[in-house]
């Protein structure tokens, strides 16, 4: 399955890789402030087999941030993809103050129009390639009345040679329209899920031939149906907090039991079925499932050869959310 990405005209996979995971652990905030916001340990060598695997299973797409284990996710899917770079699509994005040594991110909303051009030379040194596919601004609730400033900017990157197409990760459809005009931009990030819709930001999609880039396809893992009432998970992992025995996380839970059947009917798992869920939804929608292993990628790359749920499946499924 193949899907293109907007205006740019670019060609991927269906399903791309989101590498968040494969950055390790990281924290995020301010100085005063911060929290865990990777996945938990990591194992490198398995993360550069994971990578191959996705190759091996025809994923073209890798989704990367500059945040992202403070520059380790980069460094690695940069290293996974050596020698293959005229074979893939890559999407980074920047906005935030890393610190690689300390694995520290810091929000500093005022550095980010200054900091766009020297962030996107580190970016390149990390992924070690000389451009970038699609480069995108990582702060979702940046200043509106500033974004026409930082589309400039990237419109110099693009004469530059240095990016080819941009976008924002932003889950605000205010936000998006802003962006969306833009010459080269050509996708907008944001969460889309069996859970959350976001039909204005899809709208906004197709009516500037956008692409829409879709994380937390899985609901941060719940939607594999791997979870239950007693799983936890460790101060280093971003989930780490969130209870499934009350409360929002036990919903999640309850409601997944509720839809399951419908979503396995023909023969997909609950993750594949997650992400042909989606593709039903919305032609235009790729989404990027995280991964930490080999299993985890030949399980979500098998969706592709499934292909999409049907319409009466969607129906359904949204029909017993919505009881």
């Amino acid at each position: 399955m193949k899907r293109v990405l907007g205006k740019s005209g670019l060609e991927v996979s269906a399903m791309g890789m989101g590498c968040w995971a494969i950055g390790g652990p990281w924290t995020f905030g301010t100085p005063d402030d911060h929290w865990a916001a990777g996945w938990g340990q990591v194992d490198d060598a398995e993360s550069l087999r994971a990578i191959q695997a996705g190759l091996d299973l025809g994923v073209n797409f890798f989704d990367t941030a500059a945040n992202y284990g403070a520059g380790h996710s980069e460094r690695i899917l940069g290293q996974a993809l050596k020698g293959m770079r005229d074979q893939v699509v890559i999407a980074t994005k920047f906005g935030f103050l890393i610190n690689p040594e300390k694995r520290e991110v810091r929000i500093d909303d005022e550095q980010i129009l200054a900091n766009i051009q020297a962030d996107c030379e580190a970016s390149l040194r990390r992924l070690d390639t000389d451009y970038i596919d699609i480069y995108q601004l990582h702060q979702g609730s940046y200043d509106i009345e500033k974004a026409p400033e930082v589309m400039a900017e990237l419109e110099k990157l693009v004469q530059a040679g240095k990016i080819r197409w941009y976008g924002w990760s932003t889950d605000d459809s205010d936000r998006a329209r802003v962006f969306a005009p833009g010459e080269h931009c050509t996708s907008i990030q944001f969460d889309l899920n069996v859970y959350r819709d976001n039909p204005e930001t899809r709208a906004i999609c197709a009516e500037y031939d956008l692409g829409g880039i879709n994380k937390s396809p899985l609901n941060r893992g719940i939607l594999t149906g791997k979870f239950d009432a007693e799983s936890a998970f460790p101060e280093d992992d971003i989930r780490h907090g969130i209870n499934f025995r009350e409360g929002p996380g036990a919903q999640r839970l309850e409601q997944l039991e509720r839809i399951r059947s419908v979503m396995t009917a023909n023969g997909h798992s609950l993750a594949q079925a997650s992400l042909a869920y989606i593709w039903a939804l919305d032609e235009r929608m790729v989404p990027i499932p995280g991964f930490r292993t080999v299993a985890q990628v030949e399980e979500n790359a098998m969706a592709m050869e499934l292909g999409p749920l049907t319409q009466e499946q969607v129906t359904e499924i949204q029909s017993i959310l919505a009881e």
